[in-house]
């Protein structure tokens, strides 16, 4: 969280920023309480999760959900879909608050956008949250009943094929073989790529995590993995640097200590701020954007809100490794750092659909639901 001086609670200065819409919902018989942001419906009905989390105020929910749909966009133009983006946060202290009648009055909210929105698991959110809502609602994802199951297994795919891309980009190869890597977090979607990284002749792995219990799984799933303290794996020199757990990790302090080809994970937020994507850049590093290599989720959520056929959703995954070639040539010739061309590759699709839609005027319905 940014510091409190930095919050606005003036929610019509959103609308001079590009946000379409923001909606205060509340139910005092549940409890539930929130903020819905969608920022652009302007490829398609919006997709986000639901984050609940106890927030010490509500300018900081109004931040944190501002941040995080304008986030959604560019991750999803980014992917190509054809979908747009926004985020809902609900305000409290999840352990208290869950209930059956807590969600379902969530679902009937969702259910009251009308397709505006469509969410699913995030923070606090699990897989039992969303089997309520879906009583309520035709709006939610992540439900054993549509078929996706789990994010995490595209996520990992989708990673592992951008790690892929920026290895062909910058070392020229098109495997792993005889290169050095280091997880900075080895949770589901780690222990998933496993069986894309036992392909490779790896010439090493290096690894930590807080949770002794995944330290102990990813050593059973690779023992050959080498296990460092949190504060250790910085320094490592390694081909590949992947970040996998929490965000803002590549900061002032740890950017000194980076000793790595390339950076590529499935970790959100990974860069602080905006200017340590700049000195990974004069650092002669590559960044992978980790919102268009760990879109592999989104892209799950997608398929299942389209009608999930696994093919297809497996093909627009792998799709991953060719964004971010063309992000990485975006970032060449126009000699930006990738980070800047990631948001200039999801702009442009934006606004080239724009352009299309213009065009015969209602033709078709621009996305079909796939309600039962």
């Amino acid at each position: 969280m940014k510091k409190k001086d930095t919050f606005t609670n003036d929610v019509f200065s959103y609308t001079n920023e590009g946000f379409e819409q923001i909606i205060y919902f509340h139910n005092k018989e549940t409890g539930l309480k929130g903020i819905t942001c969608i920022h652009d419906t302007r490829l398609g009905p919006s997709c986000g999760g639901t984050r609940f989390f106890d927030y010490a105020s509500e300018e900081e929910a109004l931040y944190d959900v501002t941040r995080l749909a304008k986030g959604m966009t560019y991750k999803n133009a980014a992917a190509g879909l054809n979908i747009g983006g926004c985020k809902t946060v609900i305000i409290g202290n999840p352990k208290k608050l869950k209930s059956e009648e807590f969600f379902r009055s969530y679902g009937r909210y969702i259910q009251s956008l009308n397709g505006r929105v469509y969410t699913g698991q995030d923070m606090n959110i699990a897989l039992k949250d969303c089997e309520y809502m879906d009583m309520e609602t035709d709006y939610v994802s992540g439900v054993l009943r549509k078929g996706a199951g789990s994010t995490t297994i595209l996520t990992a795919r989708g990673t592992y094929v951008g790690i892929l891309a920026a290895v062909k980009h910058k070392l020229g190869k098109d495997n792993l073989d005889d290169l050095t890597i280091a997880f900075q977090g080895v949770g589901a979607v780690v222990q998933e790529m496993v069986k894309y990284l036992q392909e490779n002749n790896i010439r090493r792995i290096y690894f930590t995590d807080i949770d002794e219990e995944k330290v102990a799984a990813f050593k059973k799933l690779y023992p050959l993995a080498i296990y460092v303290e949190p504060d250790e794996i910085y320094s490592k020199k390694c081909d590949i640097f992947s970040p996998n757990a929490i965000g803002a990790i590549i900061n002032d302090d740890t950017i000194p200590q980076l000793r790595c080809s390339i950076i590529a994970g499935a970790a959100n937020n990974v860069l602080k701020e905006n200017r340590h994507g700049d000195m990974l850049e004069e650092k002669g590093i590559l960044y992978a954007p980790d919102y268009v290599i760990n879109a592999g989720g989104v892209i799950n959520v997608y398929h299942e809100m389209i009608g999930y056929h696994e093919p297809s959703a497996i093909q627009t995954t792998e799709q991953i490794y060719d964004r971010l070639m063309e992000i990485f040539e975006i970032s060449v010739e126009e000699n930006i750092p990738t980070y800047k061309a990631a948001d200039a590759l999801a702009e442009r699709r934006i606004h080239k659909m724009i352009n299309v839609h213009k065009d015969y005027v209602n033709a078709r319905q621009k996305f079909q639901w796939n309600i039962e």
